[in-house]
């Protein structure tokens, strides 16, 4: 059913509701039964009711049937009612409801399935990774996560914000300069002079040259950094690697058709003083104590779930990396984000809690679970039935641009949402190049590309099938399609509320086999005129929300393939 369908035939039976059961305030809830010879709609509200309305649930089930289908508005809606087992109430919707789809779909074109405006914002924070090296096949699925996930809340009305926070700071940017210090001193990656933490990748010997040559480089935010060539000057190396590798890192994103709205810098967080104004803050609130020379936070005491109480300052005097983390969680509250979303990989699963505390302790009124958070679990990358381990260019890992270069953006983007995100997840490259069914992109692709072809070489005009008659859309899977076209809204609003957008992956691999099914059930191009334009249009229709579909997961859709 389309939303505001199920919104009338919910206010419908609340009223049969009220009739009979004056006092109650049923949840009523509308769901598609599993088993399609059900019906189209089921509702368990008169087994809610019955115990406390002291019913026998079948009889209350009759007795709201017979209130309900009394009402024009529903006989308008709903064809039959049957009362099955301890009191559920299948509904089966007319032809005229089904149909709806085609002229919802015809009116809103490329909005079908978005929502207006809500005026409030959120700001989703993804990939981050440091910027010690190319990006790698787990930060390809941060990016394809987190862009889905933005571009459904922007189908649902809301203000998005991008944002990329490069820890450019700590112990990692040192290895990064020395390893850099190393090469272009001709040190080999496997000579005992090698530092002892350091990259190792091809990349590293890239930068080495381009710093050894005084190049400048300039990342996406930033100002040109020039290299001086100095060996001995471990802060210029430092400057010109960093800019180096968030460069190529842009690059990749560009690969990627990621863009974001703000880089926010780690650095930034000392340099501003943010970091110690923070920790002022929580020993002013009295949530800390001193012990082994260490700064703790009573993190046990904050209510945000830790298990143990966590050091803020080492005994040697540095920060543990959660402290910055508060703080810039703390930046992004007074930028007015009341609403905020990371994506990380679940080898941050212990920062949530302790990331909360530190906010809690803040005693700024920040709700407990601020910021949301979806972890994903890492990628296995398959070819010839083998496991990918190593990309030349990273010296370890494969990176985000090998997948890219090997099947192109939009099999990497649907092959890396179309998974729970706290599944693992094998990257099959060789399915991913295929043109087959099994390839699921290629399957929804296909879809519409079969769909622009046969409409263009039907011959009809855009006005005649615009004008086509659904009325005339009467086959079972004229049917089935039609009702998983009128379901996109509400499954598009599930999947931003649950941070979901697998549920896309998943509804648009449904839809083009609804598309193949009702294609090889219905001949479309038929003598009878009427009929042929009516099922173009349905065929047009299915187009669009397949379109709208890939669209949200960044992943276009071919007119021909």
């Amino acid at each position: 059913m389309l939303p505001e369908q199920q919104q009338r035939l919910i206010s419908l039976i609340q009223a049969a509701v009220a009739g009979l059961v004056p006092d109650a305030q049923p949840n009523v809830q509308l769901e598609r039964p599993k088993v399609a010879a059900h019906g189209d709609i089921a509702t368990n509200v008169a087994m809610q009711l019955a115990k406390p309305a002291k019913r026998n649930p079948r009889e209350l089930a009759q007795a709201l049937v017979d209130a309900l289908m009394a009402e024009p508005a529903a006989r308008a809606l709903i064809e039959t009612v049957e009362i099955a087992g301890p009191g559920f109430i299948n509904l089966r919707l007319t032809a005229a409801a089904r149909q709806a789809v085609v002229s919802a779909v015809s009116a809103q074109g490329e909005a079908y399935g978005r929502a207006p405006a809500t005026g409030k914002k959120v700001l989703v924070e993804f990939v981050s990774a440091n910027p010690t090296g190319p990006l790698h096949v787990g930060h390809a699925r941060q990016a394809a996560l987190g862009d889905a996930i933005c571009r459904l809340y922007q189908a649902n009305g809301w203000d998005v914000t991008r944002e990329f926070y490069y820890n450019d700071a700590g112990n990692q940017i040192r290895n990064l300069a020395v390893s850099v210090q190393a090469r272009a001193r001709g040190i080999g990656v496997d000579a005992p002079e090698w530092p002892a933490d350091g990259y190792k990748g091809d990349y590293i010997a890239d930068i080495a040259n381009d710093y050894m040559a005084r190049k400048s480089v300039q990342a996406a935010d930033g100002q040109p950094v020039a290299a001086s060539g100095n060996l001995d000057d471990l802060d210029d190396i430092r400057r010109f690697a960093v800019a180096y590798l968030r460069r190529e890192q842009d690059l990749d994103l560009q690969a990627f058709g990621l863009i974001f709205d703000n880089f926010y810098l780690e650095s930034s967080l000392y340099t501003s003083g943010r970091v110690e104004d923070t920790v002022k803050t929580l020993i002013a609130k009295g949530h800390t104590y001193e012990q082994d020379g260490a700064l703790w936070l009573r993190t046990t005491e904050l209510g945000t779930g830790d298990d143990k109480d966590r050091v803020m300052r080492k005994s040697e005097g540095g920060y543990t990396y959660f402290v910055p983390d508060v703080a810039y969680h703390k930046a992004k509250w007074e930028r007015g984000f009341r609403h905020a979303i990371d994506i990380q990989g679940s080898d941050h699963h212990g920062t949530v809690a302790r990331v909360r505390a530190g906010l809690q302790g803040l005693e700024e009124g920040i709700p407990k679970d601020y910021p949301a958070y979806v972890l994903h679990k890492m990628v296995k990358v398959m070819r010839n039935g083998e496991e990918v381990k190593i990309s030349k260019r990273a010296g370890s890992y494969v990176t985000m641009r090998d997948l890219i270069d090997d099947v192109g953006r939009d099999a990497v983007r649907y092959f890396l949402i179309q998974r729970r995100a706290d599944t693992e997840f094998v990257f099959d490259i060789d399915l991913a190049l295929s043109r087959s069914n099994e390839n699921p992109v290629y399957y929804i692709q296909y879809a519409h590309a079969r769909i622009c072809t046969m409409i263009a070489n039907s011959g009809a005009q855009a006005a005649d099938i615009a004008a086509a008659d659904a009325a005339l859309l009467t086959v079972p899977s004229e049917f089935a399609l039609m009702q998983r076209l009128a379901e996109f809204p509400a499954m598009v609003a599930l999947a931003a509320q649950e941070l979901a957008p697998h549920h896309v992956a998943f509804w648009l691999n449904d839809c083009a086999s609804d598309l193949h099914s009702w294609y090889s059930a219905c001949r479309v191009l038929v003598d009878d005129t009427a009929l042929k334009f009516a099922r173009l249009r349905l065929a047009d229709a299915t187009r669009q929300v397949l379109a709208n579909g890939l669209a949200l997961l960044g992943v276009s859709a071919p007119q021909s393939m």
